[in-house]
């Protein structure tokens, strides 16, 4: 379990550093939509790269996915372009301390009710303070 912590402790370092870097590149560029289409460029062909070395596997089960599982790329298109366009206007540490707020309250809804196939993991009154006591420690963090 350590290294999935350890991976998820990455990813979340590269959530602020994606948006101050595409931010930049938009700022740099003129269009926060611009920089976002590279992102994804790039992104299409790391991706594509992982894929074909992990064994090239999965697109063959493709039109059996419910089409519903498909606005996860809309969901991370907006968010690209949302932070994109706001983190320079905002401030990095103020888009993403309201990311993390979203996070928090979809992820414990998600767990909570088992939504997409998640592992139930019910709202307990313990569960909720801790996520008040995340989000508090967020919010403190960015207070000026």
């Amino acid at each position: 379990m350590a290294h999935y912590a350890l991976v998820m402790l990455a990813a979340g370092i590269g959530i602020p550093l994606l948006a101050a870097l595409n931010a930049a590149l938009g700022l740099r560029l003129g269009s926060p939509v611009a920089a976002a289409m590279i992102l994804f460029c790039v992104a299409l062909l790391a991706t594509t790269l992982v894929w074909g070395l992990s064994g090239a596997q999965g697109l063959n089960r493709l039109a059996d996915a419910p089409r519903h599982l498909f606005l996860a790329g809309l969901l991370v298109a907006f968010y690209v372009l949302s932070i994109t366009m706001i983190a320079p206007h905002f401030g990095v540490g103020n888009a993403v301390f309201f990311v993390l707020l979203g996070q928090l309250i979809s992820a414990a809804a998600i767990d909570h009710f088992g939504l997409f196939g998640a592992r139930i993991s019910p709202l307990t009154l313990t569960r909720a303070t801790g996520i008040a006591v995340m989000a508090l420690g967020v919010w403190i963090t960015q207070r000026a």
